[in-house]
């Protein structure tokens, strides 16, 4: 019996699912006329073949394939990237016994002869590096009997539907990952510094071919720290790449389209680690329709996986660490000048006004400095809708909620381009940003990127000097970050010189708002410092602002914070009567997180009341509505809350459960 197999790797971890997957199908296959096809597809690197190999070896110990494995790499028989089949069978045949000089000259007649001596054949067939269905198609035995395992970088979507079964291999997850890793290296550094080789297994991204790579390095420095090992693995895998699937992706891209390549050359300048379909349309500058075929085309050619596309409402799609620096490379090689320059300020455009949307669509019109961009042209904006065209309250609620989550999926993308903007100087973009970024800080306080957001658009709104808005409105929105992680001291500094710039502002509508919430943003710190009673005339003084412009919702923000002062200063009956005015205002206005964290503030002052069933019903109202927002902030300190009222009523399984809760969620989102 023939057995074309290479050795088995030496180490091999995971891909349990897909080999039971494989069994499973071989087992249930009922087909007399033709083999079944196992499709193996995904990127080079991530272990294909010796999945393929691993799979070949267990069915041939487990079924009766008696007339062995044949195995064939469809690139040995390539010239300029094209395939020639017939050379394939010859191949085939003479691993079935046929002798070079009985091989049928022409390939019609090669393709029956192939055909008639697999009718009857109960063998397994590799056929590895298939780049699309119509090179396996002349190659499968004509034979129920038989299994073909095919492997490719891209999917083999035009084989025939059902005639194969689809094993997608995704990256390796970190603890396969630092399985593999340990069992190349077996190093005691590893169990030493384990941040250190955590390190070193993200740098692979989940690609067993990056880890042997990483795995050489650390055998090859036996005396040097991971940490240094870490600097120069990323030196070597940024200048030279993955060895042994470089030139894999190199091929990929030579056989690329036009369109296809400029994408693959700008994607890696997509700001942070994920793309999407909208965002690869801005960068590229190609259309919708022609962005569609470009990754369609690089999903094919396995240098894209665009499985992603489902898992998130953005639609995030993103390169692996080790083939974003091949695109990188390829970039700094092919790339005309100012090509890269060029997309990046469209996309920075872009992805501003989409903020600007998304924002505006989950908070509700509110005050901003920085009018919506204009729509960039060839780029529609993200499908988020706007609530206000919302025929009732469910589906205005939905549609803010979608625009929220569009936020905060998004959210590393826009710290990243606020880091982009203002190193190319673009100071409008990135105060802009930091006005959308307020909203998703809001409900995800305590975030360390949060607040270098609004450092640069500090540092934006002075380096331009010439909008006192800007002024204000940024050096308020830096102070609250700084004082809810207790920098009080700073967020003073920034309020005082906030206060100060209220001196060039005019006397527009705007203007005057925004000298109102100055003063609010004053009232704020004071209540954080502890000193409410000064916060509470601060709260007062600006409602009276907002009264004079006219601002209702401004009136109605402030009476919300009026009754949170009178709350901790003590007067309850106060705080109910505030509290209850700006709950059913924001009800009536349907701003969805005030009315949350209203119903929070009642609910506790109806708590001190001796109120508790009516505290109950708010605290869980206000519960609901953080969930809809995914405020992880919100939802442990309702479901503190919570416990405390459990507790009080001797409900103490609920109680645990509530703080058990509260705790996961602050480990979750960083809280603790």
């Amino acid at each position: 019996m023939r057995v074309e197999l290479p050795p088995e790797p030496v180490y091999f971890v995971n891909r349990d699912d897909e080999r039971e997957r494989a069994l499973r199908a071989v087992t249930e296959w009922r087909s007399r006329s033709r083999p079944l096809v196992l499709a193996l597809s995904g990127p080079g690197g991530l272990g294909k073949t010796e999945l393929a190999g691993l799979i070949a070896r267990t069915l041939l110990d487990r079924y009766p394939f008696t007339d062995g494995v044949l195995s064939v790499d469809l690139d040995d028989f390539r010239a300029d990237g094209v395939l020639d089949p017939g050379d394939v069978l010859s191949q085939l045949l003479h691993s079935l016994d046929v002798t070079p000089d009985h091989v049928q000259a022409q390939y019609a007649a090669r393709c029956r002869q192939f055909w008639n001596r697999t009718s009857d054949a109960k063998l397994v067939l590799l056929l590895d590096n298939a780049r699309y269905a119509s090179e396996v198609a002349p190659l499968l035995p004509a034979s129920g009997g038989s299994v073909v395992i095919v492997t490719s970088h891209g999917p083999l979507h035009d084989l025939e539907a059902g005639a194969a079964v689809d094993l997608a291999l995704p990256p390796l997850e970190e603890g396969a990952a630092m399985e593999l890793l340990e069992l190349i290296v077996r190093d005691h550094r590893l169990a030493a510094d384990p941040q250190a080789a955590r390190a070193v297994v993200r740098l692979c991204d989940g690609l067993p071919a990056a880890l042997h790579v990483a795995g050489r390095w650390v055998r090859t420095h036996r005396l040097r720290p991971l940490t240094r090992i870490l600097a120069d693995l990323q030196a070597e895998l940024n200048e030279k790449g993955v060895s042994g699937v470089e030139h894999i992706w190199d091929t990929a891209c030579a056989d690329l389209s036009r369109t296809a390549a400029l994408l693959y050359r700008l994607l890696p300048h997509h700001p942070g680690e994920t793309f999407t379909l909208h965002s690869a349309t801005a960068l590229s500058g190609l259309g919708p329709e022609a962005c569609q075929d470009a990754l369609e085309e690089l999903d094919r050619a396995g240098l894209l996986d665009l499985r992603l596309l489902s898992l998130t409402v953005a639609g995030q799609m993103r390169l692996p660490g080790p083939q974003r620096g091949h695109a990188l490379r390829w970039s700094r090689r092919e790339a005309a000048d100012g090509e890269v320059s060029e997309a990046q300020a469209r996309l920075l455009r872009w992805l501003v006004r989409q903020a600007q949307l998304a924002d505006r669509f989950a908070a509700g019109r509110r005050l901003i400095v920085v009018d919506l961009f204009d729509p960039v042209p060839g780029v529609p904006d993200v499908p988020l809708e706007d609530p206000e065209g919302a025929v009732d309250d469910e589906s205005r609620a939905e549609r803010a909620e979608r625009a929220a989550r569009w936020l905060d999926e998004e959210r590393h993308v826009l710290f990243a381009c606020s880091r982009l903007a203002h190193g190319r100087g673009m100071d409008a973009e990135v105060v802009a940003l930091s006005e959308s970024v307020w909203t998703h800080a809001l409900d995800h306080p305590h975030q360390s990127e949060v607040i270098e957001v609004f450092r640069r658009a500090v540092d934006s709104a002075v380096r331009h000097g010439g909008n006192a808005a800007w002024l204000v409105r940024t050096r308020c929105q830096l102070a609250r970050p700084l004082w809810e992680s207790g920098e009080l001291s700073e967020a003073e500094v920034q309020l005082d010189s906030a206060m100060s710039a209220l001196e060039l502002l005019g006397d527009s509508e705007r203007d005057r708002k925004l000298a109102a919430s100055a003063v609010e943003f004053r009232g704020m710190l004071k209540g954080a410092c502890g000193e409410w009673s000064a916060a509470l005339a601060d709260f007062a003084g600006s409602r009276d602002m907002h009264r004079e412009i006219p601002n209702p919702y401004g009136v109605l923000l402030q009476t919300y914070r009026m009754g949170e002062a009178s709350a901790k200063v003590g007067d309850l009956e106060t705080a109910h009567r505030l509290l209850s005015e700006a709950h059913t205002g924001f009800v009536e206005k349907k701003r969805e997180r005030l009315v949350g964290r209203s119903a929070f503030a009642l609910a506790g002052v109806l708590h001190r009341l001796g109120r508790t069933d009516e505290a109950r019903a708010l605290y869980l109202q206000s519960l609901g509505r953080a969930d809809r927002r995914r405020s992880g902030f919100d939802l442990a300190r309702v479901h503190d809350a919570l416990a405390e009222l459990d507790t009080a009523d001797g409900h103490l399984v609920e109680a645990e459960e509530h703080r058990t809760a509260a705790q996961i969620l602050r480990r979750r989102n960083g809280l603790v």
